[in-house]
């Protein structure tokens, strides 16, 4: 495991000592545990390309991408222990994996995280963008022709705001419409502004 996670669990087992509650033990404990299952399972260069995503404003990270909903139920049917909680892209929307194992039972359900990060990455602001096209193809084909997958840039197509932006676990290039991003917050509004029912 690289050292800063040995470092933090050094740290986990220092704060396990000095603490008198029960409680805050088995939670520093937990940590602890998902630090050496990380470890053991093989996982920790992922765990810090993770930690890597984070600071450099990546997207949310997901662990398959689909271009239908007929794709991704047979990919979800299919897989012996579906991955819980993870998202998937299908058709460029985020879904999230819902798996009981006690019931077998299975879900992908549209999921707002693209929303959320788009709306995060405009807070400060839309900067000049780094190429302007007329057509999506156009866009398409200049991210498929970069060397370096770009991370995080703004371009703008027939004067519209986009949002490239690289899976570095899946390998893949996308483009998001900065539109997506008033969507979560406009529907709370709409949300708080329909009248009671009578």
């Amino acid at each position: 495991m690289p050292a800063p996670s040995l470092d933090a669990q050094e740290l986990l087992g220092q704060l396990w000592e000095k603490t008198p509650s029960p409680e805050e033990k088995e939670k520093l404990r937990m940590a602890a545990d998902a630090l050496r299952f990380i470890a053991s399972t093989g996982q920790s260069y992922d765990f810090e390309d993770y930690r890597k995503s984070l600071d450099a404003n990546a997207p949310p990270l997901v662990s398959a991408s689909f271009h239908t909903r007929e794709e991704a139920d047979a990919w979800l049917n299919a897989h012996p222990r579906p991955p819980d909680q993870a998202y998937v892209l299908i058709a460029g929307e985020y879904h999230i994996v819902m798996y009981l194992p006690e019931r077998n039972h299975r879900r992908l359900l549209r999921h707002p995280a693209l929303e959320f990060y788009l709306e995060e990455m405009t807070r400060g602001g839309l900067p000049a963008p780094v190429a302007s096209f007329q057509t999506r193809e156009e866009a398409e084909a200049w991210l498929a022709l970069q060397p370096e997958p770009p991370r995080q840039v703004f371009i703008t197509i027939a004067g519209e705001y986009y949002l490239v932006v690289y899976h570095h676990r899946i390998n893949l290039r996308a483009i998001y419409p900065v539109s997506l991003a008033a969507k979560p917050r406009r529907e709370s509004l709409d949300t708080r502004e329909k009248p009671p029912s009578p």
